[in-house]
């Protein structure tokens, strides 16, 4: 029977490179993912390309390439990744570039668009009665792609694939549609490899990363912790695994974790491709550091696409100051009381003053123990930068104008974007794609 071998190689845009790396070499891989953009990500992203009209795509592009190619072309493992954000040609012209410099002539590198859909905003419509933002606001606007047009490159013989926003799981279930040659209609199987494509997406998450709790749920080797790959055959189950003698682990515990991840409903997990059913999941140890999954269902796919849209939403100001030292908590609380007096009339919105460490995350703590450092934290949303920087001088004078023996002052401006979901009809996005090799 037909077995494909896709690896994880990234579960977000700053992730580690040196699993990756040892997928490359030592996974037996056919395909290798990097899944590395997230809402705001993208709208980041354009903001870059708006300043320079080569960039927008991922920081690490450049870092991650060098470091994978040559072992990806030594051992015949395609590479597909939505590094590319906001410009996926400008990535694949600078990947090709590295492919030359490396030697590797021949690789044919691939770069897949059309999820950029910016001037289809008239026909945007709402997502759950939210309402969409003014024209004026949008900086940004990406549709999540699927499947189906990823696995259409592959089939076109790309070796390496940068799309801009495709949907997560769908990354993986492209590289799966080429290779077994599913039927777009074949709900169960699309819906099962949805399923392997979200236990994968994150890479780290399913092998410990963002799992581990010492004394309760101990993961070893997390210094070296290895990214997670399966073994897919042609019913859509597959074996989980990871590079033997790597770190980290894979337990029935971190795919139970990992499966439900960002899932509102288990029962009908939407994405391009199917509304996925995760409820007949099952998860069987096999042996040490190995999973099978199967049993996931699927339904026919929505008719929409889901937008992501960027919203300029003014500039966000932060200010931070520490209080060490017997008293330390006193005089940081004293120097919250002046700021929350000197601030209360700056136009600021969702102003928060916080003591890390104390109150930062849950609200007052209640009868704790006095602590013997605290940093405290002003933060805000402004409309005009010059208010901004108000807050930010306010928490920089308390060095002399404040509570005793303050320090170690850090402050920041910068552009605030939000995400608002929208839907967008689906005949009205065409993905694209191009293709050019390496000499």
């Amino acid at each position: 029977m037909k077995k494909v071998r896709i690896g994880a190689g990234a579960g977000f845009s700053g992730d580690r490179i040196e699993p990756a790396v040892e997928l490359a070499q030592q996974g037996h891989l056919d395909f290798l993912v990097f899944e590395c953009l997230a809402e705001r990500t993208i709208a980041m992203s354009q903001l870059r390309k708006r300043e320079d009209s080569n960039a927008g795509y991922d920081p690490l592009l450049v870092e991650r390439m060098r470091a994978i190619l040559p072992a990806c072309r030594r051992n015949g493992v395609r590479v597909i990744s939505n590094m590319g954000a906001a410009n996926p040609r400008a990535a694949a012209l600078q990947t090709i570039e590295i492919a030359r410099t490396l030697g590797l002539h021949g690789l044919r590198i691939a770069c897949m668009e059309g999820d950029d859909v910016l001037l289809l905003k008239d026909a945007f419509k709402a997502f759950d009665d939210q309402p969409l933002p003014a024209h004026a606001m949008i900086i940004s606007a990406n549709a999540y792609l699927g499947a189906d047009a990823l696995a259409e490159v592959l089939d076109r013989g790309a070796d390496v694939v940068l799309t801009g926003r495709v949907a997560d799981p769908s990354l993986f279930l492209g590289a799966l549609i080429h290779s077994f040659g599913w039927n777009a209609a074949s709900w169960d199987l699309l819906g099962q490899g949805t399923a392997v494509g979200h236990l994968l997406e994150c890479a780290g998450q399913l092998t410990g990363g963002y799992f581990a709790d010492p004394g309760c749920k101990d993961v070893p080797g997390l210094d070296r912790l290895g990214f997670p790959l399966a073994e897919v055959i042609e019913d859509g189950s597959a074996m989980l695994t990871k590079v033997e003698g790597s770190g980290g682990l894979i337990s029935l515990q971190t795919c139970r974790e990992q499966i439900l991840y960002e899932v509102l409903n288990p029962s009908a997990y939407i994405t391009p491709d199917v509304i996925a059913d995760f409820t007949g999941i099952r998860f069987d140890q096999q042996a040490r550091g190995a999973m099978r999954v199967s049993g996931a269902k699927g339904q026919a796919r929505p008719q929409d696409y889901k937008v992501s849209i960027g919203v300029d939403d003014g500039v966000i100001a932060e200010g931070q100051i520490s209080y060490a030292g017997p008293g330390a908590l006193p005089r940081a609380e004293l120097a919250r009381q002046i700021l929350d007096k000197r601030l209360a009339h700056i136009g600021a919105d969702d102003l928060r003053i916080d003591l890390i460490g104390l109150s930062s995350m849950h609200g007052p703590p209640g009868d704790w123990p006095a602590p013997y450092e605290v940093r405290l934290r002003a933060a805000a949303r402004f409309t005009r930068e010059i208010d901004a920087k108000r807050l930010t001088r306010e928490v920089e004078s308390l060095y002399l104008n404040g509570p005793a023996a303050g320090a170690g002052v850090t402050f920041s401006v910068r552009e605030n974007i939000a995400i608002v979901p929208a839907l967008i009809a689906r005949e009205l996005v065409t993905p694209s794609f191009s293709m050019e090799v390496a000499r």
